[in-house]
C-alpha cells in the first residue's frame, strides 16, 4: 500500500511539473512572437506616416494597443518559481475570459521547495479557474500573496456557482484523475511544514487561504 501511494505521488508530481513547464513555455513563445513582430510593426507605421496616412497609423496603433493588453507578461513577485506558476495560471485564466487581479511579493529561499510551491499554488489556482468556468455571472479571480513575518500567506477570492458542501476536508470537483489527489497533496505539504489551509464557499464566490512557515 505504501509503495502504491508513493508511485501515485511520483506520477502526480511528474505530471504536475510537465504541465506547468508547458504552460510557462507557452507564455515565453507568445512573448517571443510579439518581439519578433515588433520590427515589422514599426516599419508599417513608418510607411503610413511617411505617406501622410495619419488616421490609418492611429487606427493601427489602437489595434496594437488592444493586442498588447492581452499579452500575458511574466509576473514579478520576487520569487522565480512563483513567477512561473502564477504567470502560467494567470495566462490560462485570462484566456478563459476571467478578470484577474494579482498582488504578490515573496522572497527567494523559502523553506518550501519550488516543486512544493508549484503544487500548492498550482492546485489552488486550478480549482479557482474551474469554479470560475462554472459561474453564471462575472468571472473573476483575485490573488494576494505576501509575508507575515516569517510566514507565507496566500489569499484568493474567485467566482463560483452555488454554495458547495464539503466532502471530508475538501469541496467537490468536476475534474477526474489526479485532481483530487493533487489537492490532498497540497494540504499535506502545508501540514508537513507546520501550516494550514482553509476554504469557504458562499453563493457566487469561493475563498481559499493558507499560512505556512516559509523562512528560518
Amino acid at each position: 500500500m505504501r509503495k502504491k501511494t508513493y508511485l501515485k505521488l511520483v506520477e502526480y508530481q511528474t505530471e504536475q511539473s510537465r504541465r506547468h513547464l508547458g504552460e510557462v513555455q507557452g507564455i515565453y513563445r507568445e512573448m517571443r512572437g510579439y518581439k519578433h513582430d515588433f520590427h515589422n510593426h514599426l516599419q508599417t507605421l513608418k510607411g503610413q506616416l511617411e505617406n501622410g496616412q495619419t488616421q490609418r497609423a492611429l487606427a493601427y496603433l489602437e489595434q496594437l494597443d488592444r493586442q498588447l493588453m492581452e499579452v500575458d507578461t511574466l509576473l514579478k513577485t520576487g520569487n522565480i518559481a512563483l513567477d512561473a506558476i502564477l504567470s502560467a495560471k494567470v495566462a490560462q485564466a485570462k484566456s478563459a475570459g476571467i478578470l484577474v487581479a494579482v498582488k504578490a511579493n515573496v522572497p527567494e529561499g523559502l523553506l518550501l521547495s519550488d516543486l512544493e510551491l508549484s503544487i500548492v499554488v498550482g492546485n489552488l489556482l486550478d480549482n479557482a479557474i474551474e469554479a470560475c468556468m462554472g459561474a453564471a455571472g462575472e468571472r473573476f479571480l483575485r490573488i494576494f500573496m505576501g509575508m507575515k513575518g516569517k510566514m507565507l500567506y496566500f489569499s484568493m477570492l474567485n467566482a463560483s456557482g452555488g454554495k458547495l458542501s464539503k466532502k471530508g476536508s475538501l469541496f467537490p470537483s468536476r475534474k477526474e484523475g489526479l485532481h483530487g489527489f493533487g489537492l490532498r497533496r497540497a494540504e499535506a505539504i502545508l501540514e508537513e511544514h507546520g501550516g494550514w489551509c482553509k476554504y469557504n464557499s458562499e453563493e457566487g464566490a469561493f475563498t481559499s487561504e493558507f499560512l505556512v512557515p516559509a523562512l528560518r
